[in-house]
């Protein structure tokens, strides 16, 4: 449907849950995507229990980047994540991700940074493993939750510290330094190795397909629906399954392009101008003033770069927006009904 409008990519993501659970599908519509689309590369999601022969074969010439999660190496914050029985210990992963290493031009490990119960400590021994694993690329997330899930994890596992955040970050940015160079604010590549970015720092908009995908184009959010009864319904009859859209103010278009290219390490100005027929300065009066103030920028002529400090004030305006859009989630699942929600989630109790 999507490819009867007209629509060309170059790249494609496939996320949400885990992609690789039934890999026959996933490579039959990797090789439909590549088909109807112009796509060159592809990026997936994995869980470390499915970095098997058989999953790694599969995948091994059709994704590009595949992206573990990972989380932690250290068995008490698995533990505490629910991902040990799951996924194994930080030791089984490990020996995982070595053995999938060289299959594909990029390996990701998705981490996590300033989880309640993480020590200096073990950040940084997950440092240490993550440049001994010999995967291509890391990313360390900064924490991110819904208010919901903020109160849960603050009954059962502690509140999260955000006054330690700076610090944890610059740690991560210095154990990684010398083999890894920065990407975006939160990514890290070893040098030579490709880029494909999950966050959409080099493409303006994008199309989202699936139920509970989000879209940006022509400056609006479209959120597909959550419940994959109505999803099958729409897409059965032949129509869309947008169920929501919110067209995003110029301001706030120049807000969301400013954040996602700075994401991205480097901001455009003349790009900028042609899109909205004004400069940043004035577009973004306050906005680069506070960057300015904050020393956040090491170049600011024709192309914005950013410092240390700057790439750490995009993690937490990132971690900002998307514990937004998570709280955007919870409201959509929250408005499914018991059976579907059963359905989804079927170990959790309603």
């Amino acid at each position: 449907m999507v490819a009867d409008l007209g629509y060309t990519f170059s790249s494609m993501y496939i996320g949400g849950g885990t992609p690789t659970v039934l890999v026959d599908e996933l490579t039959l519509t990797i090789d439909l995507a590549r088909k109807l689309f112009g796509i060159s590369e592809v990026s997936c999601e994995t869980n470390p229990n499915h970095l098997t022969p058989g999953i790694v074969g599969e995948l091994e010439g059709k994704v590009q980047r595949l992206s573990v999660g990972v989380q932690s190496f250290d068995d008490g914050l698995l533990e505490q994540m629910q991902r040990y029985h799951k996924y194994g210990s930080g030791g089984q992963i490990l020996k995982r991700i070595e053995v999938a290493a060289g299959h594909f031009p990029t390996l990701n490990a998705d981490m996590i940074f300033n989880f309640p119960s993480q020590t200096e400590a073990i950040l940084k021994e997950d440092i240490r493993k993550i440049i001994e694993s010999g995967v291509t690329q890391t990313t360390f997330y900064a924490l991110m939750t819904s208010p919901s899930v903020a109160r849960s994890m603050k009954g059962s596992i502690g509140k999260v510290d955000y006054s330690r955040e700076a610090a944890y970050y610059r740690i991560l940015s210095e154990g990684l330094g010398q083999d890894f160079t920065p990407v975006s604010a939160w990514c890290f590549s070893r040098s030579g190795a490709d880029m494909i970015d999950e966050y959409i720092v080099d493409y303006e908009e994008y199309v989202g397909i699936g139920s509970g995908a989000f879209s940006y184009l022509n400056g609006a959010l479209c959120v597909n629906t959550f419940s994959l009864r109505e999803y099958t319904e729409r897409i059965s009859s032949g129509a869309m399954s947008v169920s929501q859209i919110r067209p995003f103010k110029r301001k706030e278009q120049m807000r969301y392009r400013f954040m996602m290219e700075l994401f991205g390490l480097k901001l455009d100005k003349e790009r900028f101008k042609e899109s909205f027929g004004v400069s940043i300065e004035r577009g973004l009066l306050v906005e680069m003033a506070f960057m300015r103030l904050a020393g956040a920028f090491e170049r600011n002529d024709s192309i914005i770069t950013l410092t240390p400090k700057g790439r750490y004030l995009l993690v937490t305006m990132m971690r900002e927006f998307f514990s937004a859009m998570n709280n955007v989630r919870d409201q959509a699942r929250g408005a499914l009904s018991p059976s579907e929600l059963k359905d989804l989630f079927p170990d959790t109790t309603l």
